[in-house]
């Protein structure tokens, strides 16, 4: 349970006004490693963009690091101060403190009046946080720590979850002692569970090293030539959630019409694709797929003590409703900038 800043209709609209505008600002100083609410990038591009980093650079080590609670622990004069560094409308300014300090109510009835941390729920929240990490870790990393390295390094980041890779042990076991200084400055604290040192890399299959991040899993296989291959598939975790949560469904809906029922099914497996449907990860889509189908034939079946649907006739109403088959929605290479601007072969991606 988190506590949560649901706006009035009128703040809404202003902090979609104020939210456009310190996207404006900063937008333009945001480093191409960050990929946390901005504009036309997300999830599926930073998957993209760490593959093609890890795939086709010299990188052996790994650095997992995550924040704990961020949301809530965000400083609200040192936010201020950076918003400072580029914004000098004093009224402006003002004006995100007071949403900065804003209360939020329980449920018994008491007021919460936060000292540290963004409101969650707010619109304005998601920008400010990507403002406060691309001072203390995008441009601390790229302009200090990057350039001390021994060998090639690189940051990529979604809100408050980042991966950095390394080409020597040494800059890693470095970068995780010196970023946990960095963020205690700004007061932060790191998920001591959620962030590691690990070895990953092509060269060592026999250690079967995987993580995760964004809720798919990264680790190393063969392609179809026999060579070293990033793959990628649905985390565990994340595929467990998604059956639970679509288990949860089923049972709501079995009191709607086949139609409707069905219309909305499609919409379900559409975004699922659509979200997972990346190159190596046809197995997991095609697992989910059935077990979805399991799980609706089961609770349809519930609905009274006689039976609904045999198999053949549920699949007779998936057919006859087009209910989408599993299947990658995108191919589409990510940005090969230095280094890594060569000519890829698509079939290494099927």
């Amino acid at each position: 349970m988190r506590p949560l800043g649901i706006l009035v209709v009128e703040d809404k609209l202003l902090q979609i006004a104020v939210t456009r505008i310190l996207t404006s600002i900063y937008e333009v100083d945001f480093l191409p490693c960050s990929y946390g609410y901005r504009l036309m990038v997300g999830v599926k591009d930073a998957v993209k963009q760490l593959t093609i980093n890890l795939q086709f650079g010299r990188y052996s080590w790994l650095v997992e690091s995550d924040v704990k609670s961020y949301f809530d622990r965000i400083s609200h004069e040192w936010s201020m101060r950076m918003l400072e560094e580029r914004i000098a409308d004093r009224a402006f300014l003002r004006l995100i403190g007071k949403w900065l300090k804003a209360g939020v109510l329980e449920t018994d009835g008491r007021i919460l009046q936060p000292e540290v941390g963004t409101p969650q729920g707010g619109n304005v929240s998601a920008v400010l946080a990507n403002v406060y990490l691309h001072y203390v870790l995008d441009l601390w990393f790229e302009k200090v720590f990057k350039r001390s390295c021994k060998g090639q390094a690189f940051l990529l980041r979604y809100a408050d979850d980042w991966v950095c890779a390394f080409e020597y042990r040494g800059d890693a076991e470095r970068f995780y002692a010196m970023q946990a200084e960095r963020l205690r400055e700004f007061e932060l604290e790191l998920s001591e569970e959620k962030t590691r040192v690990m070895r990953f890399t092509s060269c060592a299959p026999q250690d079967k090293e995987s993580f995760e991040f964004l809720g798919f899993e990264f680790r190393w296989g063969k392609d179809r030539k026999g060579k070293p291959h990033l793959k990628r598939r649905t985390s565990r975790q994340r595929y467990r959630r998604s059956l639970q949560r679509f288990t949860a469904w089923c049972k709501e809906m079995r009191h709607l019409k086949n139609k409707e029922r069905f219309a909305k099914l499609n919409q379900k497996l559409t975004g699922y694709y659509n979200h997972y449907g990346l190159p190596d990860n046809y197995e997991s889509l095609k697992d989910f797929f059935h077990q979805s189908k399991r799980i609706l034939l089961k609770w349809l079946n519930r609905r009274s003590q006689k039976q609904s649907y045999t198999w053949a006739g549920f699949h007779a109403a998936l057919d006859h409703y087009q209910v989408p088959q599993p299947r990658i929605t995108d191919r589409q290479r990510a940005r090969t900038p230095g280094l890594l601007a060569l000519a890829l072969d698509e079939s290494e991606y099927v």
